[in-house]
């Protein structure tokens, strides 16, 4: 899931203060289960703003919206009504949902109300952790299921660095050495083998360094 997290109450005033009527539209899936863009939190910012600028003596008129995903079209044309009666729109999706409101509507100004953190999985609740950078080359079935361009500092590829101790990393301690969880996985599922293979470096064509990217299903394709 995309994780993300809301911006400050004053940023999103200072990005807002110039429209006069105001569309906050939530997103019902990944920034919902992170509780940053789902109903409540858009019931909740709508408050917070409402209350912020009554005490600055501003006025702006808020309107509450979700829809169940802001980075597909279906469900973006629910909004369309909504847009249309506003002067902008404050996105509580991540940047992929700001950014296709902003081609599905092209006259109206489309703002983030979220900050996009990474793509992650919740441990508990409340906590959330960075596992995939989408580097458009996964190798997940060599290391156990453990992705060592993302939890390792050093992004490295054949074996721990010598630097980490009692299964901490050394640039920050209170992180898991990825190369230790890698170890003890591959042992558990007797693939240890697979720490003798050597890995060549990285190609990083596939991944965000080589530009946006694109996937094509032809099969879907009407």
């Amino acid at each position: 899931m995309i994780v993300g997290e809301q911006k400050p109450v004053r940023e999103i005033i200072d990005t807002i203060i110039r429209y006069k009527k105001l569309l906050i539209l939530g997103c019902g899936t990944c920034v919902k289960t992170c509780f940053v863009g789902g109903e409540d939190e858009v019931a909740a910012l709508a408050s917070a703003l409402r209350l912020a600028l009554k005490q600055e003596d501003r006025k702006i008129e808020i309107e509450e919206q979700t829809v169940e995903r802001q980075c597909e079209n279906e469900f973006i044309q629910e909004a369309a009504n909504a847009v249309a009666r506003n002067e902008a729109v404050l996105s509580l999706a991540c940047g992929a949902g700001v950014q296709a409101l902003a081609k599905r509507f092209g006259d109206t100004p489309v703002l983030p109300g979220v900050n996009t953190t990474f793509i992650g999985i919740q441990q508990k609740p409340g906590l959330f952790t960075e596992e995939c950078q989408g580097c458009g080359n996964c190798v997940l079935a060599v290391f156990g299921g453990i992705c060592p361009i993302t939890r390792c500092s050093k992004k490295l590829l054949n074996g721990p660095c010598g630097g980490s101790q009692k299964g901490r990393c050394e640039i920050n301690p209170e992180t898991e050495c990825a190369w230790q969880l890698i170890i003890d996985r591959l042992t558990l599922l007797g693939q240890h083998k697979n720490l003798r293979a050597y890995i060549p470096p990285k190609n990083w064509q596939p991944s965000i360094s080589g530009g946006p990217r694109k996937y094509i299903r032809e099969d879907h394709i009407i």
